[in-house]
């Protein structure tokens, strides 16, 4: 007895891959890696040897970013390599996510700790080796440069692939792992930078007191980026995204279609960049299938898992 053909496969069935991914980020990133960790031994040994406050914090700071920058990329390589895994209910975007939300926490401990070194230094100076901590400083500035470009490189070209609706000043579809490790290495370039300032001016004009100064500066702008990071990476891990304006237009959907319907329940929370599933509770008088809301919102192609409840309510 022959055995029964295998049943054909659901049509309703889909993948909940709904986040591409985006390699030319990973690559370039696991680059800046590389760079960054050089330049991190660099300036610490020099900030060290040389006594500069701001080249040691500069140093520091680094190396929170290379272990940040290796964070992101190990986020990337999770995303991809657990993107079929069933276990994950609306896939696994939200592993980039998670790591730009923990690089966000390391550039807040950087700001605490360029804080303390500064102040600590402020209140007691020593003196400085001004000529080899500029070179230094000079150096790292051109790696941070560099970790920025390939960086920036990667996020312009995973956004020619973006979405055709305009959100207005929404951060909705940036990749937010990468933006994470972008932070870091600018924040790198803003440090080097101010390190660089405060050693011109203590070499030239006997301003010692710069040095900490700008790093207590330094601290206060990796504090603000850090800020902006926890706030739109926790939105993102916490679903809170109820005032995203997908959800408006969900209403707008509803409220003009032929068919009466009240809309008794919503959820809609991101699944990917730009890229949101959505929970519809609907009461109706008339007749009425899923399907037909479902075609309703499909004008909006960042809806890309769509449940809808279709609730029967009888005439007054």
């Amino acid at each position: 007895m022959q055995s029964p053909a295998p049943a054909p496969a659901n049509r309703w069935q889909h993948s909940h891959v709904f986040d591409e991914g985006n390699p030319l980020a990973e690559r370039n990133t696991r680059w800046a890696v590389l760079l960054t960790a050089t330049m991190m031994v660099a300036e610490i040994v020099g900030g060290w040897l040389y006594n500069s406050m701001a080249l040691l914090a500069d140093g520091w700071h680094m190396s929170s970013h290379a272990l940040a920058l290796g964070l992101s990329v190990l986020a990337y390589a999770a995303a991809r390599h657990f993107a079929s895994d069933t276990r994950f209910a609306f896939g696994t975007w939200k592993i980039e996510v998670l790591g730009g939300f923990t690089s966000a926490i390391f550039l807040v401990g950087v700001a605490m700790l360029m804080l303390y070194q500064s102040v600590e230094r402020l209140i007691s100076p020593s003196p400085i080796h001004y000529d080899q901590a500029i070179a230094i400083a000079a150096v790292g500035l051109l790696v941070n440069l560099a970790c920025a470009w390939l960086l920036k490189d990667g996020h312009a070209h995973h956004h020619e692939h973006g979405h055709h609706h305009e959100h207005g000043a929404h951060d909705h579809h940036h990749d937010l792992n990468l933006r994470s490790a972008y932070l870091h290495v600018v924040a790198d370039a803003a440090t080097s930078i101010l390190a660089i300032l405060a050693l011109t001016g203590g070499k030239f004009w006997g301003a010692s007191w710069l040095d900490p100064v700008m790093g207590i500066v330094g601290a206060g702008l990796v504090a603000i980026w850090a800020y902006g990071l926890l706030r739109d990476t926790g939105c993102i891990l916490l679903d809170a995204e109820m005032d995203a304006p997908v959800v408006a237009e969900i209403r707008e959907v509803i409220e003009a279609s032929p068919i009466l319907a009240t809309i008794t329940d919503l959820h809609v929370w991101r699944v990917g960049k730009g890229k949101y599933a959505c929970i519809l509770a609907l009461a109706v008088k008339d007749s009425a299938e899923p399907d037909y809301f479902r075609q309703q919102l499909s004008i909006h192609e960042e809806l890309v898992h769509v449940s809808i409840e279709i609730n029967r309510c009888g005439a007054k």
